[in-house]
């Protein structure tokens, strides 16, 4: 049985701020998890691509999943979706502090978390914002969310840090599993279905129409091309440059203060790439941020590494890090209109995932076979200007059924 509307009480600032929590306890957790790496691979005897597998099956099922998990949302509304996904994410990690060889951490890690990240983070819960704001406002809303996971980056990834140091990684993956369980509590903000004014101007549809008239947009298939560079750059950075700045000597703490002063500027990065969203043709936007990405990640290898480099690079790439989330999104709700944007952006996102996938794991198995992880950077760089060059020639208007409306 469908979920029933949201009350007209509900408020939009609740629904923005809920999905603004969810995500931040969320994300928060999953962009610590590089930082486990050195403890875990020594306490459970496994190699670095042993654990870069874990977080690629970790993406690739949060991706398989999304569209999926996303049609569900569109049909039943968030709330649900979201209980559901905090559950299991919670499982997965009380997993992981079980796990004694690699196919634990792989189950635990890479299978449940991947499937509950699925249900917790950006995709089902934009669409529940979407219904709720104007088609004028939707990229800073948006990006009002996405600065959520970077705010839970920024908080969670150095309590993560003093947890490991304190606790170990057992307890620290237990404490985790309470964090993320609070998701299910705050599913109640986004709960229920609305056809409020994120919907007022559009025809009525069914699902597999929408499908198809997404298949057959050019513009479409080269977000998702956009999307899986995205996808690389994030899950190679946040799974491998602690490790990477331990090998350069920096020691292992460096790494937890890099990932959250990422979380601290890609707070500043989401809002301010929404707003810019609202104002400027997205899709241009977008170019320029992969290519400033390519250009951060050179000029860091080509500057000489210490802690000083090492924190910059941190708060270039952290204002770059997830502004890539209101646009995208924001592109496929102008397109395609909001009734299925969990589900169409939830296509796009398994291209995300797709990209992370490779990030995660390739870069592991490259560092295993040549002790370096330079070629990884070189992908990185190259991907990025890849980027910058499919975004500009997508048809960006709206489909002729929303401009009949």
């Amino acid at each position: 049985m469908a979920s029933p509307t949201i009350s007209p009480m509900k408020k939009p600032w609740i629904v923005i701020l809920c999905a603004a929590l969810i995500v931040t306890l969320a994300m928060g957790v999953r962009q610590s998890f590089g930082l486990f790496l050195p403890q875990m691979s020594v306490d459970i005897g496994i190699s670095r691509s042993d654990f870069g597998l874990a977080m690629a099956l970790q993406n690739l099922l949060f991706g398989l999943v999304q569209p999926f998990v996303g049609a569900l949302a569109d049909k039943h509304g968030a709330g649900r979706v979201v209980l559901g996904g905090a559950l299991l994410y919670a499982v997965g990690l009380i997993g992981a502090a079980l796990a004694t060889e690699a196919i634990g951490l792989h189950i635990s890690f890479g299978l449940l978390i991947g499937m509950a990240q699925s249900a917790t983070t950006f995709v089902v819960v934009l669409g529940a914002v979407g219904r709720v704001v104007s088609p004028e406002k939707r990229s800073s809303a948006f990006g009002m969310v996405t600065a959520g996971g970077s705010l839970g980056q920024f908080l969670v990834v150095p309590l993560a840090s003093r947890l490991l140091g304190d606790l170990g990684y057992h307890e620290t993956l237990w404490i985790m599993a309470a964090m993320v369980a609070l998701c299910g509590l705050l599913a109640i903000g986004v709960a229920g279905r609305t056809d409020g004014p994120g919907l007022s101007a559009e025809v009525d549809q069914t699902a597999r129409e929408a499908l198809r008239e997404a298949a057959v947009h050019r513009g479409f298939w080269l977000l998702n091309a956009g999307f899986f560079v995205c996808g690389f750059h994030i899950a190679f950075i946040a799974t491998h440059l602690p490790a990477y700045l331990d090998d350069k000597g920096l020691g292992i703490e460096i790494g937890a203060q890099v990932l959250a002063l990422v979380g601290l500027f890609n707070i500043l990065g989401s809002y301010a790439f929404g707003r810019a969203g609202d104002v400027l043709r997205q899709k241009y936007v977008l170019s320029g941020l992969y290519v400033a990405r390519s250009a951060v990640i050179a000029l860091f290898l080509f500057l000489p590494l210490n802690h000083a480099s090492a924190l910059v690079f941190a708060g270039a790439m952290g204002f770059l890090w997830l502004g890539t989330v209101p646009l995208t999104s924001g592109i496929v709700g102008r397109i395609f209109g909001i009734r299925y944007l969990s589900m169409l952006y939830g296509i796009v996102f398994l291209s995300h995932q797709l990209g992370s996938f490779f990030g995660a794991w390739m870069a592991g198995l490259i560092f295993d076979a040549t002790g370096s992880y330079n070629i990884a950077w070189g992908f990185s760089i190259a991907l990025g200007l890849f980027a910058g060059l499919v975004h500009l020639p997508i048809a960006d208007g709206p489909v002729k059924r929303l401009q009949a409306a």
